[in-house]
């Protein structure tokens, strides 16, 4: 299985996109329905992901309460998906190669319906593990090739925007099944969680393999060039796209075989170090901490937790959106770094709430001071760092590496997704400040890091992105 094609082609300046309007790259709207339809049924799981994230929490009492379980076996029965996500990005990238974009994620919705179904039918507690974790792996498979899929078929001027959908429908679906899951029982909700996998089943008869999977793998040339004709339009210029990913193949296969090895060569080791650190700060500036004790912090507050939460999801879907309409506009680094000084602040302000609260200053200030400062956190968050560093690992890595390099940034993900849920406990219990002032300060780090590692990668191809971390 052949190195992992990048969007290099996605990079491809579709030039001449239509042939009357050569100076417009994305080309009409109307030439791009294609993509748009293919990025719609993608993103079909990334919505199931954030519904299999956001289950345990809405429904943690009710399986407790039916299947008579102990905190301790709710507490595997929600860290197992981590662990299945983990084995999932391990093995996304060779079954990517090996089946192709569409191939991996059908094979990933009917993995996640069947560990759905065998959440619906739980009758003990090994079959609720059971489900879960078939539901951890197939996400674990999504997170990686939904973004590279959605990357490899966009237009250069729309990759951003398109690719941050992923994102946005993954908050989608973990809103939703908060919200769904405060009005229906437990196995409706798992039975609902089917849906999305369906759609992406379905959906993928209708649309086109990726063009740079397709000519990597060895396909007939007409098999690639109708894929890349049906998401350019008939009446789009193709020919410097297809020869300009025609002759990064001829390149490709120059090369020797991929080891994990490689990944460190010379050529390859500032596009691992950007993008598993990018992905490790996304993790370690403390969202699913955030996410966690949300619920306590609106409480406390005397706010009423289940308006806490539709309001906390609603901000997180409309910003996650503004920030995909923007990413295109301003570029990543600017959206990076403002979202790495908002959750330092964000941060900053539930800290000193827990200060003031732990040294009776301000009694009155301490729940306010919560609040705003969770939902600072969420909002800038859901701007830049949510999206942005998939995004970035999408762009950086060449085409030879690809598959090794997604797949340890994705289990980093998962793996820094593991570390945070697992201490969140045991680091309020050492002290609620403190926590919350090493989040602040992880965050600084990060907003350091994207200063002085990340590039700006907006509006440029492939291979000059490429060929600039290499220089």
């Amino acid at each position: 299985m052949g190195p992992k094609y990048e969007e290099n082609g996605n990079e491809d300046r579709e030039k001449p996109l239509i042939v009357k309007h050569d100076a417009d790259e994305t080309g009409h709207r109307e030439e791009l329905v294609m993509v748009y339809l293919s990025t719609a049924v993608a993103v079909c799981g990334s919505y199931a992901f954030g519904t299999c994230v956001g289950y345990s929490s809405p429904t943690q009492f009710s399986i407790m309460d039916e299947l008579n379980l102990s905190y301790s076996q709710y507490s595997v029965f929600g860290s197992i998906l981590t662990i299945g996500a983990m084995l999932g990005a391990i093995t996304a990238g060779r079954i990517a190669d090996l089946l192709g974009r569409k191939g991996a994620m059908r094979l990933s919705s009917v993995i996640c319906s069947a560990g759905w179904l065998a959440i619906y039918l739980a009758k003990e507690p090994m079959v609720l593990y059971l489900g879960r974790f078939l539901s951890g792996y197939s996400i674990g498979i999504i997170s990686y090739v939904v973004p590279m899929f959605v990357g490899e078929i966009s237009p250069n001027k729309l990759r951003g925007a398109l690719s941050s959908t992923n994102q946005l429908s993954i908050v989608i679906g973990l809103s939703a099944v908060y919200v769904i899951g405060a009005f229906v029982g437990w196995r409706i909700l798992a039975l609902l969680g089917v849906v999305p996998c369906g759609l992406l089943f379905l959906g993928l008869f209708f649309i086109p393999e990726s063009p740079r999977w397709l000519a990597m793998n060895g396909e007939e040339e007409e098999e690639f060039e109708a894929a890349l004709r049906k998401l350019r339009g008939k009446h789009a210029d193709i020919s410097y796209e297809r020869s300009t990913i025609q002759e990064y193949l001829t390149i490709l296969q120059t090369l020797p075989k991929v080891t994990f090895l490689n990944l460190f060569d010379r050529s390859n080791y500032r596009a691992v170090i950007i993008s598993v650190g990018l992905m490790a700060f996304q993790q370690f500036v403390g969202i699913n901490g955030i996410v966690f004790y949300s619920t306590e912090i609106f409480k406390s507050a005397g706010f009423n937790p289940r308006l806490g939460t539709i309001l906390f999801g609603v901000l997180q879907v409309g910003v996650t959106a503004g920030g995909a309409l923007l990413i295109d506009r301003t570029g990543r680094r600017p959206l990076l770094m403002m979202s790495a000084s908002g959750l330092l602040l964000g941060n900053l302000l539930i800290a000193f709430s827990f200060f003031f609260k732990a040294h009776s200053v301000a009694p009155t200030l301490v729940p306010n001071l919560a609040i705003l400062g969770v939902l600072v956190y969420i909002a800038f968050f859901s701007i830049g760092m949510g999206a942005g560093p998939w995004l970035i690992m999408s762009e950086v890595f060449p085409l030879h590496v690809k598959g090794l390099g997604g797949g340890l940034v994705t289990l980093m993900n998962w793996f820094g997704s593991w570390v945070i849920s697992y201490t969140f406990n045991f680091l309020m219990l050492w002290s609620s400040h403190g926590t919350f002032f090493l989040y602040a300060f992880v965050c600084l780090l990060a907003a350091i890091f994207i200063y002085q590692m990340v590039p700006e990668t907006k509006g440029r191809r492939l291979e000059e992105i490429h060929a600039s971390l290499n220089s």
